[in-house]
């Protein structure tokens, strides 16, 4: 994925410095996600898509968009990010240009490996069901127990953070909505 996001940047002609301004990062963290050297929260993975105009599928799975995408079990890829940042995701399909959402199973870390506290935005729209487990969601400075079974639609663009509630894994179907533009 690193190699990607330094491929769009430089086909794009900008620095490392314009795209961690305009993401909200420092230099140095843009450098070390380019170079495979630490793993980026999802919100940050897509500051960086909507900064490069590329899309959060495209820069973290390496087939194309098609209009119809079919994706077994056994031919996902495992799953990425940090545990101790609070999650791990596993991409279901590519976001097609036509559905403007993209399904994601995020793996909420237990609470004994989580150390993430702060909250964060991104300018998607966002759809969650819990599929096993339980969480907290943290969604402008109010905090919701969600258990298996339940779901939530929220704008991104607020504060908002999945928290664990005990030290099992919860993992949460995600949608992730493209916002029209105003």
């Amino acid at each position: 994925m690193g190699k990607k996001v330094k491929e769009v940047r430089l086909r794009k002609k900008l620095t490392q410095q314009q795209v961690a301004d305009t993401v909200g990062i420092s230099k140095s963290m843009l450098s070390k996600i380019e170079n495979g050297q630490t793993a980026s929260a999802v919100a940050t993975l897509s500051k960086i898509s909507e900064a490069l105009e590329v899309s959060l599928s495209w820069l973290l799975d390496e087939r194309k968009e098609e209009d119809l995408v079919m994706l077994p079990k056994s031919s996902r890829r495992a799953r990425f990010g940090d545990e101790n940042m609070g999650y791990s995701y596993e991409l279901l399909a590519n976001r097609s240009s036509l559905s403007g959402f993209e399904p994601t199973i995020v793996h909420v870390t237990p609470k004994k490996l989580n150390l993430r506290e702060e909250t964060y935005t991104h300018s998607q729209d966002e759809f969650i069901f819990i599929l096993d487990g339980s969480i907290y969601l943290l969604y402008d400075g109010t905090k919701y127990l969600m258990e298996q079974g339940d779901s939530a639609c929220f704008q991104g663009s607020k504060p908002h953070l999945f928290v664990p509630v005990d030290d099992n894994e919860a993992k949460v179907l995600t949608f992730f909505i493209d916002n029209p533009i105003s």
